[in-house]
This record gives structure tokens, C-alpha cells and sequence, in this order.
């Protein structure tokens, strides 16, 4: 098969790591930028350029879609459905995916715990918010961020008006969330992959942090997940529309609370920690579907 994987960086570990497997397993496998695509929309012969060139057809994408671009990713993906590809995750997935709230809220809605959660808006009260989340210390957070930014503990009433603030006068949008003492700054990531867990590791965050992102320092292990983290994982990552997916989730005293469900979930950190072949899953994943 011709593959094609979406990815601004050729030079990450996931885009190589897919790359890899593809080709292993005999497949034509092509990394394509998607932010420099050109898109002919025609409901006849919809079309894409490449660089100027247009752009030979291929039988399965595979979007590796940033943050940043999550919009223009979309558009790319839809264009690559409407030119007949299959698609491993779809437009509309991604981002409902990739805006925190509105992940929190459908899963909120279908029964799956989550950490207590405001969307704060200009001129709230602060501390009533506070006070509804249990109190000090809770987590103010961006929307949109990735990799740990953009997350702060406040434990003091200071903090958070400062913090809320200064996010706003950056015309970012900013949840308050609980903090789950109990976690001791751990949380444990699954990668779910056609239904069914792949590879899951737990994520302990180091001294003097609570955040437990591999890329703040915080060390992880290979973990075994209970049948009921199991079956919350694959719930979560299907109620997102995806087939391929990241739950990171924090094992509380009420039971585990998911934080959030990844559309475009990073496969070095649980390739190295697990020693699965990830990436091979997804590409056997797509060889299926195609099929």
C-alpha cells in the first residue's frame, strides 16, 4: 500500500517510528507536511498540491497533527477522505479531541468520571470557583496546551487570580480543575489502538513537580491497567470517534478520573518504556481497515 503519514517534523520519533513499521511490513510509506498542502475543493475531482505538484493518491493516511495547526490539519484529512484514502482518525475527531473542554464534557455526559472541571470566564468569581472544586490548591490550565505547558498548580487565591489574568489578557481559554492530592503527582497513560489496549505505562512526576509529562523530568514504568482502567480507556478513546488514541488518566480514591483523551498521542515515551512495537499495531490497524 501507498501510506502517507501527515507530520511537520520527519525528524520525530513517532513519524520515524511509523515510517519504520510501514516499511517493514512492505509497505510505500511517504511523509507529507500537511501545511503545505493545496487543496482543490471540486465535488467532482477534489484534488491536493504538494508543494506546486499535485499530489499522487494514496490508499490510508496517517495524521500526526499538531496542536498549533489542529484546524488546518483537519482540512487536510477531510480533503485525503474526500479523494477516497482511509483516514486513521477523522477531522471531526481530532478536534473534538484536542479541545480539552469539550473532550471533558461528552465524556462527563457518558458516565466517565472525571476531575471536577470550570470554564472560567472574564469577571468570574474566582474564589466561588475555588470553593466548588474543594478548595486550594487546583490546577489552572490552558485549554489548548501540550507537553505540560501551560499547567499550574495555585495554592493560593493570589495565584490563581494572577494566573486566570494573565492567560486572558492573552485571549487564552482557562479551566480550573481539582487537584487530586492522592495521585502524589502520578497518572498513568494508555494507548489504545482498534478497540483494544496496546501499551500502557504509569507516569511519576519528580521531586518538586506535579506535573508527570516525560518532558518535565517525570520518570514511567510499564504498568498493567485493571480490568476496569481497561475498559475506561477503550470507552473513552470511542466516545472521541478515534480508533487510535491516548487516555491519561489519574487513579484517585473514587476510582480513576480521566484528564484527557490524546487524538495524535506520542509513541516514543511508551514505545522505550514498554518495548511494544506501537507503531506496528497502528500500521497492522490500517492494513485491516484498507483492507
Amino acid at each position: 500500500m501507498r501510506i502517507a503519514i501527515l507530520s511537520r517534523g520527519p525528524q520525530l520519533y513517532s513519524t520515524r517510528s511509523l515510517v519504520r513499521a510501514g516499511v517493514e511490513r512492505g509497505h510505500d510509506m511517504h511523509i507529507v507536511d500537511h501545511t503545505r498542502c493545496t487543496l482543490l475543493v471540486d465535488d467532482k475531482q477534489p484534488d491536493i498540491r504538494y508543494e506546486g505538484l499535485p499530489l499522487t493518491r494514496f490508499d490510508a493516511v496517517i495524521p500526526r497533527i499538531g496542536a498549533s495547526v489542529t484546524s488546518l490539519g483537519a482540512s487536510v484529512i477531510c480533503q485525503f477522505e474526500a479523494m477516497g484514502a482511509f483516514v486513521a482518525a477523522r477531522a471531526e475527531a481530532l478536534q473534538q479531541a484536542r479541545d480539552k473542554l469539550r473532550c471533558l464534557q461528552k465524556l462527563a455526559q457518558h458516565g466517565i468520571e472525571v476531575p471536577g472541571t470550570i470554564a472560567i470566564a472574564q469577571g468570574q468569581d474566582l474564589r466561588g470557583a475555588v470553593r466548588r472544586l474543594g478548595g486550594l490548591p487546583v490546577v489552572v490550565k490552558l485549554l489548548e496546551g501540550t507537553h505540560g505547558v501551560g499547567v499550574i498548580l495555585a495554592e493560593t487565591h493570589r495565584t490563581v487570580e494572577a494566573t486566570v489574568e494573565a492567560f486572558q489578557r492573552l485571549r487564552e481559554r482557562v479551566i480550573l480543575q481539582e487537584f487530586i492530592r492522592e495521585a502524589r503527582g502520578e497518572d498513568v497513560r494508555a494507548l489504545i489502538v482498534n478497540g483494544r489496549v496496546v501499551a500502557a505505562m504509569k507516569r511519576q512526576a519528580r521531586a518538586g513537580e506535579f506535573r508527570s509529562n516525560l518532558h518535565r523530568g517525570a520518570v514511567a514504568k510499564r504498568v498493567e491497567l485493571q480490568p476496569e482502567e481497561e475498559e475506561l480507556a477503550i470507552k473513552a478513546v470511542s466516545l472521541m470517534g478515534l480508533d487510535i488514541g491516548g487516555v491519561d488518566f489519574l487513579r484517585s480514591d473514587r476510582g480513576p478520573l480521566v484528564l484527557e483523551v490524546n487524538a495524535s498521542p506520542g509513541l516514543e515515551g511508551i514505545e522505550t518504556i514498554t518495548q511494544v512495537d506501537v507503531a506496528g499495531a497502528i500500521i497492522q490497524f490500517v492494513e485491516e481497515q484498507v483492507a
